[in-house]
């Protein structure tokens, strides 16, 4: 009985609102009453009915007037309003459409008539409240959508097209929050980069900067491979964050390869322009802190650690079309690549020698 839809009965004579309340309820509605105009607009804030049958002539306050304050209220606008009178019905009629009534009726009052309107206007109501429930639901699913697009669009930053919206739909971690993994690192630059950038016009720079970034760029994407920066010539791409994968040294040789024979291709054309230029490649293996650095509103994914100094390290110590490996990747894709020991490497910020291998090729 709690959900049957509640009606307002305003008339000032006890007798119309006795029978019009008990007729109603009968049928099964709610009824509250109000024996004025004034009462009829307190009753209006605290019990909220879902429709008004309002008196015309009533004292202090004419049905017309509550019904215009009805309509003047944001909270009680869209509530039906019937006009119940004993007057000249063609007359009466343009006023109460005039003060925003819904309907009209014509005292004595019809009963099967009366039953049929409200039900009408009641069904109105309930695909009006239904429009607006579906609006406000609409809002806050725009406003969460467009949330989740800039949220994409920060992770896009990082992260694979596809990577970035499995974070946001909910089914991989949120990576930007710090925490510790065992990661593989890759770092790579060009060689002759610097003497190429002294000597040679910044558009001429910045052209072979886009070439290259935009080759290596698909080829991360192409192998998932996070990456953590870019400085200048210099990459570096890690494997096992945010979605930990199995393979992760092979990966992360795999796509060092692929970028090798890429950069031999673009190193082709740069040389028929004058640039002498080459890749030198780096991977390590080991634990790293990883999350978010920076401040608000200008936030990196950045992974710290002993792994991504030595990775940059023995990037540094590779020769042009070089892609040095530390001896925990090749341990583990040794049955992956053909690789030749290149022995210990003494490398700035480790105390010991370092074992590198440089990778041939994969094996076929």
């Amino acid at each position: 009985m709690s959900d049957a839809p509640k009606l307002l009965v305003v008339d000032d004579t006890p007798m119309n609102v006795k029978l019009l309340g008990d007729l109603l309820v009968a049928r099964g509605y709610r009824v509250v009453t109000a024996a004025s105009g004034l009462e009829a607009l307190a009753r209006l804030e605290t019990e909220r009915p879902d429709l008004v049958l309002l008196d015309v002539v009533m004292p202090e306050m004419s049905g017309y007037e509550v019904c215009r304050r009805i309509r003047a209220n944001p909270a009680t606008a869209m509530v039906p309003v019937v006009m119940v009178t004993a007057l000249d019905p063609a007359q009466e009629r343009v006023k109460g459409i005039e003060a925003g009534a819904d309907d009209f009726l014509t005292k004595p009052i019809n009963q099967p008539e009366l039953l049929a309107r409200v039900r009408s206007l009641l069904r109105i109501k309930a695909l009006h409240d239904e429009l607006v429930e579906l609006n406000r639901t609409l809002e806050r699913r725009v406003a969460e959508q467009v949330a989740q697009l800039e949220r994409l669009g920060r992770l896009k930053r990082f992260f694979s097209p596809h990577l970035a919206e499995l974070i946001v739909s909910g089914g991989a971690e949120d990576p930007l929050r710090t925490h510790r993994r065992e990661i593989s690192v890759v770092f790579l630059d060009l060689r002759g980069f610097t003497a190429f950038a002294e000597t040679a016009e910044p558009e001429e720079v910045m052209t072979v900067l886009r070439e290259y970034h935009a080759e290596m760029g698909r080829l991360i994407l192409e192998h998932e491979g996070t990456l953590e920066r870019f400085t200048g010539d210099g990459l570096m791409v890690f494997f096992n964050d945010p979605v930990p994968v199995p393979d992760a040294p092979a990966r992360a040789v795999r796509m060092a390869v692929a970028m090798r024979d890429r950069v031999a291709d673009l190193t082709a054309a740069w040389r028929k322009r004058g640039f002498d230029l080459g890749v030198g490649v780096g991977i390590a293996q080991g634990y790293a802190t990883i999350g978010a650095i920076g401040f608000e509103g200008r936030w990196d994914y950045g992974a710290i650690g002993t792994v991504t100094n030595l990775a940059a390290r023995l990037c540094g110590e590779a020769k042009p079309g070089q892609i040095l490996v530390s001896q925990r990747v090749m341990g583990a894709v040794e049955d992956l690549v053909e690789a030749e020991r290149v022995g210990e490497l003494s490398l700035k910020g480790f105390h010991r020698p370092i074992g590198a291998h440089s990778v041939i090729r994969l094996k076929a």
